[in-house]
């Protein structure tokens, strides 16, 4: 996927809520552009738009000449049609690195004619990953988020050939489709382990440091001697999140009770999602259909993102 160029035609800023007034070069720190008024410890710092958005709202509404920031934006950018931006893409201008929080923004009350709201739906919040200075004629580069998933199978027969392994790749084709619908570009990555602690530790703790967004097991979550997943990931989790799991094995648990003796957990470690699942390709179907109904909520609180 080729990252697409952007030129900032101008960059806008205001101590007041409303418009901002384009000004030679913005400045930002941690918290956004310097005496911003929407400068914070929060996730809408800067605001972007693009021009033919502008421009396709002056032809509906008939409206004056609109100058630069008058939509309250900080950057005012050039043609950005082409370009599906998403939640957690990131804009990288010279040293400057922002992150997309949100698609679209309160729109300022002066521009309620029509009721031609371009700004909520077209407007683009970011924050501040990397500081620096940024001013008009400086390029955009737009790079996508590339969403990182792990699944594991454990299994001391399969990892040895000595039998199929088909729990994994079942968990690889349902989150291949999850993701594919939501159209976000996304790598699966499957491994196959024995049933052992350190080999496990090892992993995770390589996806850990690689910030690997979602990490799924399948086996090992039994009360077995050779069941070893929960007793280990649990130690690693920084937060459990006990409601999905309790949720999925009391629905189907209640039709068959050997449901209910799952050990599986689901939680956190760093900044990676895991859940650990059965090992039947029956349980993990049914444990995917409820977990992927808040996994988009669960990485936005993740990240600190409220998008909803």
């Amino acid at each position: 996927m080729k990252d697409k160029e952007i030129k900032i035609l101008s960059v806008n800023t205001s101590e007041k809520r409303g418009r901002k007034f384009a000004v030679k070069k913005l400045v930002l720190d941690k918290n956004g552009v310097i005496n911003d008024v929407h400068s914070g410890t929060w996730n809408r710092q800067i605001s972007i738009i693009g021009k033919e958005h502008v421009d396709q709202f002056k032809k509906l509404t008939e409206c004056r000449e609109i100058d630069f920031g008058e939509f309250a934006e900080n950057i005012s950018a050039d043609s950005m049609e082409d370009i599906d931006v998403k939640e957690f893409d990131r804009f990288i201008i010279g040293e400057v690195e922002l992150e997309v929080t949100q698609i679209g923004k309160p729109f300022h009350d002066k521009f309620r004619e029509l009721g031609n709201y371009v700004m909520p739906r077209v407007g683009i919040f970011c924050r501040v990953i990397k500081p620096g200075t940024i001013k008009a004629g400086d390029v955009m580069l737009h790079k996508p988020k590339m969403f990182n998933i792990l699944v594991v199978t454990l299994s001391d027969r399969a990892s040895k050939g000595e039998y199929e392994d088909i729990s994994g790749p079942t968990i690889v084709s349902l989150t291949n489709d999850y993701f594919t619908k939501k159209n976000n570009p996304f790598k699966i990555e499957h491994k196959i382990i024995p049933d052992n602690a350190a080999q496990l530790i090892k992993i995770l703790n390589n996806a850990k440091n690689n910030k690997v967004d979602v990490i799924i097991t399948t086996g090992g979550t039994g009360i077995g001697q050779r069941d070893i997943t929960v007793e280990t990931v649990k130690p690693m989790l920084k937060k459990e999140i006990p409601g999905i799991m309790e949720m999925i094995r009391l629905k189907y648990g209640m039709q068959k009770p050997n449901a209910l003796l799952s050990l599986g957990v689901a939680g956190v470690i760093d900044e990676s999602l895991i859940y650990t699942l059965p090992g039947s390709v029956k349980a993990v179907k049914e444990y995917l259909s409820e977990i992927f109904k808040t996994l988009d909520h669960l990485i936005y609180m993740l990240h600190g993102i409220d998008a909803h």
